[in-house]
């Protein structure tokens, strides 16, 4: 692929200080005192009953389950799937994946809106390309063809018949006597699980904002990831919403699902209310069909070599020699800042001089993003209230060739509900707005998921209770302790996931799979060795957690600039759970200091009970 640089406004026509004023007026307009509290506590999600039946598959009645396995996986996303293949091809099969949904997928089963598809490169989000034989058929895959991928590696690997679907855990206890976790389930499932590897992913359980009068509107209502095509005709695969012809339809949200939707929406509805608190940057999103010839030319490793270009081009620095891969929005800024260097016959920069350079960068893509807005839509007022003012990765980047050419359409109308920091309230017959009151027949919800401090929240697991009864909810209440973000004393056997005290790395499905070999490893090593249990020892958990403190990313731009959203935890600066609180050392660093550990053969930090 010729990757060139973006245009973007020259270096003069940024004004730093007036934007940084800019950006600092239009993040305060927008906090609320309450952060996460906002949102509606899971129990009384306005659609709980929707979020605990499943509109895709039917809940079939099976007898209870008692087992003793060896593996417990909770989780049947990316994370869990993942888990299991490692753990197929280290010879352990007698384990469990446990989901609330129907099938294996996650987001990727749950995720069924029109115009869903994944916003990453699909040649490095989706995993074991190489493994698999299989290529996606387009740069960004579509939502129905993940899912089907990931139906492939589960048939291709041998674990579909580990699943427990329809299944949620809502008790986990260790059983001292039989070294051993109990998992129980709402199923009144009793499973007695060595390991338990926590696999429910980082965005999972629909979120719901507190917004008063919600229960009292009596139009259809629904949640983005239990999309109703019942309600609005159409289907996963052929997303022809003709049932909302005379129907007057808000949606809530405008971040990742409703830049997808709306165009459809917009298409379809007789009228359209898009309710916004805060703009997404969307810039154009090339789709181009897989090549074949291209596919011909690559070669054993093509996968982790072009991973860790999305690396360097969208989360570290892009190599002097090294081309941008990827091209496309999340690799804009480090390209077009190679792109300036080797036009200026790249100039030994110290490292605070690249670091100013990039800062100017980051300014200059914003505001190429806001003039294409002008450019696209064509009410002046409606265009200003879609400008994104903040920095590039204050809010995840979007890109949507539809979204803003949705808003020329005569029945589509944004509501900008900055100004009260989110929906003012709900009536019988619709919402209210600065005051006036817009009747409609269907509010989406486009609202995101739990993203927060609040661990019991975000895992829906009632007991998480280790050695000695300890919570790990209590144990974890100042934020989390671990031994390389996997493990805790305390809590035997037992592995976290996610974006817990770890390095990080754009691939989402790379960090996880990395993560998921990991814990792999100990158990395997374990099981072998005829280990009942391991965790940390005190003194190894205490180092690891004081020097990840030393070395932990620097967070002081995403909260102190950055408009509140899922990546600043909704502006709340004491928050002990932000996403990208990472290895500071970097994604490298990290995996080579995980290697070390385990050639060390000793496991070197941890209490074996044999």
């Amino acid at each position: 692929m010729n990757c060139q640089t973006t245009l973007v406004p020259p270096p003069e026509e940024i004004d730093i200080p007036a934007l940084k004023e800019k950006y600092r007026e239009e993040r305060d307009k927008r906090l609320r005192p309450e952060g996460g509290e906002q949102y509606a506590p899971p129990a009384d999600h306005l659609t709980h009953d929707t979020y605990e039946h499943d509109p895709f598959s039917p809940v079939v009645p099976r007898d209870c389950l008692s087992e003793e396995i060896d593996v417990a996986i909770l989780g049947g996303g990316w994370t869990g799937i993942l888990a299991a293949y490692h753990l197929t091809q280290a010879g352990i099969t007698n384990f469990r994946v446990i989901d609330h949904a129907g099938n294996f997928g996650g987001t990727w089963y749950w995720n069924r809106y029109p115009g869903i598809q994944c916003d990453n490169d699909a040649y490095c989000y989706l995993p074991l390309l190489e493994e698999t034989g299989w290529m996606p058929s387009k740069k960004f895959s579509d939502g129905r063809e993940i899912y089907d991928y990931v139906q492939l590696i589960v048939d291709k690997f041998g674990f579909r018949n580990k699943g427990l679907f329809h299944t949620l855990v809502n008790g986990l206890a260790w059983d001292e006597a039989l070294k051993r976790w109990r998992v129980s389930t709402n199923r009144d499932d009793e499973l007695r699980a060595r390991f338990v590897i926590m696999a429910g992913g980082t965005l999972s359980t629909p979120k719901f904002p507190s917004v008063p009068g919600v229960h009292a509107f009596k139009g259809h209502k629904f949640h983005t990831s239990r999309w109703d095509y019942d309600y609005t005709g159409g289907s996963w695969e052929n997303p022809v919403l003709d049932r909302l012809a005379d129907k007057r339809v808000a949606i809530l949200g405008t971040g990742a699902t409703a830049i997808q939707a709306v165009p459809y929406l917009g298409k379809y509805a007789k009228e359209l209310y898009v309710l916004q608190r805060t703009p997404s940057s969307v810039d154009e999103r090339p789709n181009p069909p897989t090549d074949p010839d291209w596919v011909k030319t690559l070669t054993p490793g093509w996968q982790a070599r072009r991973q860790e270009n999305f690396l360097h081009a969208a989360n570290e620095i892009l190599g002097k020699d090294e081309p941008d891969l990827i091209c496309d929005i999340w690799t804009e800024i480090n390209r077009n800042i190679n792109g300036e260097l080797a036009a200026e016959g790249w100039p030994d920069l110290p490292f605070d001089a690249f670091m100013s350079r990039r800062e100017m960068m980051d300014f200059r893509v914003m505001e190429r993003l806001r003039k294409r807005v002008e450019a696209i839509v064509k009410d002046k007022a409606t265009a200003e209230a879609l400008k994104p003012w903040y920095r590039f990765m204050c809010k995840r980047p979007l890109s949507n060739n539809d979204y803003y050419e949705t808003f020329n359409r005569p029945n589509v109308k944004l509501i900008d509900v900055s100004a009260t920091q989110g929906l003012e309230a709900m009536t019988e017959k619709g919402f209210m707005a600065r005051g006036v009151e817009y009747e409609i027949d269907c509010m989406i919800f486009a609202s995101g998921f739990e993203v927060t401090s609040d661990l019991r929240r975000r895992w829906g697991i009632g007991t998480v209770a280790g050695r000695n009864g300890i919570s790990i909810y209590d144990h974890w209440a100042d934020g989390p302790r671990t031994l390389h973000g996997m493990t805790t004393h305390n809590f035997p056997n037992m592995f976290f996931t996610g974006y817990v005290q770890g390095g990080l790395n754009g691939t989402t499905t790379l960090m996880f799979s990395k993560q998921a070999e990991h814990a792999t490893h100990i158990i395997a090593e374990a099981l072998q060795r005829g280990y009942l249990a391991v965790e940390p020892t005190q003194q190894a958990q205490d180092d690891y957690v004081r020097k990840f403190g030393e070395v932990a990313a620097d967070l002081s731009v995403i909260l102190n600039e950055c408009t509140p959203s899922y990546f600043t935890n909704e502006g709340d600066k004491e928050a002990k759970w932000f996403l990208f609180r990472g290895w500071g050392p970097g994604w490298g660093d990290f995996q080579r200091l995980l290697a070390e550990w385990r050639e060390a053969g000793t496991m070197p930090g941890m209490q074996i009970d044999s």
